[in-house]
């Protein structure tokens, strides 16, 4: 992932993971023992290519300065970004939410902070830090469903990263469920995220409240997807009909991932998964209702684990760390087309 790799120092032991997301920059700084030194996070990053390598330069090195420490303390970074990636030269060639298109982003990074950068899709990064963190259990078969700004899913499968030949596998929010439903950022109409990532449900409560619909959301000048779960959760009619149209197409993707894929764990996360417990309740009643009539959906998804993820897990930036501690930053020659060693050895 690394199209170059330059000298770093003999003592430098830091490793930096960057997670990239729609609305935020997370940098974790890590020591050789897997301790946390340094944390920094940032708004989301530009359009512009050279502004954007500028911005996350400088909240790297700010994570890096507030573990009192310099760019030479670094051994590595990790970075994981929305979007398709060409894991072997580090480019974004597609990332539709941030409007990079053939962007040498590790590159570019390489050339302004001296270090070797790994560079993979965020939600495949979040999943590897899912299967690393071990948050309920170790599972090697598991799928890390990311609905925030946009939607995605990362998968592992039998403890290694699953990419896909063209390195797309999980990109289930441009899947398109309602032909003819809104207009998606990818250019279709009707595909998941256009119907439940948090910006879907932010729109249709302002689509309601345009359209005069008596709801509490009409005393909010912009309402986000947490408005609206926290109106429903008050009994607000016209939001709870919202949460429950976007919460039905979730659980409905949660099946599809396991029927697919045949893991044994669906974890959710992203900004929408802050809703907490209403958000993971209405999404059970949701796969409780598709297996009234299926005994074969009933048996699948009752030995299926669907869980919320806690933001304090930090999946992203561990993840991304995790590029750095299976190789990724140079050549694997174990791994298996179309799939990224997940780290061999857990993070403490």
């Amino acid at each position: 992932m690394t199209t170059t790799r330059p000298a770093t120092a003999d003592n430098a032991t830091l490793r930096v993971g960057v997670d990239i997301g729609g609305s935020k920059v997370a940098v974790l700084v890590a020591d050789a023992t897997g301790a946390v030194v340094g944390r920094e996070l940032a708004p989301s990053v530009a359009a512009d290519p050279d502004l954007a390598i500028k911005q996350i330069a400088a909240v790297i090195r700010s994570a890096v300065a507030a573990a009192g420490a310099t760019m030479d303390d670094v051994e590595a970074v990790g970075v994981g970004v929305p979007g398709r990636v060409d894991r072997t030269t580090g480019t974004v060639t597609f990332a539709v939410n941030l409007g990079w298109q053939h962007l040498p982003l590790g590159e570019r990074l390489v050339a302004t902070l001296g270090v070797p950068v790994a560079v993979e899709n965020d939600v495949r990064t979040a999943a590897a830090g899912l299967h690393q963190r071990a948050p309920f259990g170790r599972i090697d078969d598991l799928a890390y469903l990311s609905i925030g700004t946009g939607i995605s899913a990362g998968i592992v499968l039998g403890g290694r990263l699953h990419r896909g030949v063209r390195g797309v596998a999980g990109e289930i929010g441009h899947v398109v469920l309602e032909p003819g439903g809104p207009r998606c950022a990818c250019g279709l109409d009707g595909c998941f995220e256009a119907l439940a990532a948090g910006s879907a449900i932010a729109r249709s409560a302002r689509d309601a409240v345009a359209t005069g619909q008596s709801t509490t959301l009409a005393t909010l000048a912009e309402p986000t997807a947490e408005d609206v779960f926290a109106a429903a959760a008050q009994g607000d009619g016209v939001a709870t009909a919202i949460v429950d149209r976007a919460t039905t197409w979730i659980a409905r993707m949660v099946h599809a991932l396991v029927l697919t894929y045949d893991v044994r764990l669906v974890a959710i996360g992203g900004g929408v998964s802050k809703a907490g417990d209403p958000l993971l309740d209405r999404i059970r009643a949701a796969l409780d209702a598709i297996c009234v009539g299926s005994p074969f959906a009933r048996e699948l998804l009752s030995e299926t684990d669907v869980r919320l993820l806690s933001p304090d897990l930090e999946i992203g930036p561990w993840g991304a760390i995790a590029l750095i501690d299976d190789g990724s930053t140079a050549t694997d020659q174990g791994r298996r087309p179309g799939e990224e060693v997940v780290a061999r050895e857990a993070v403490r």
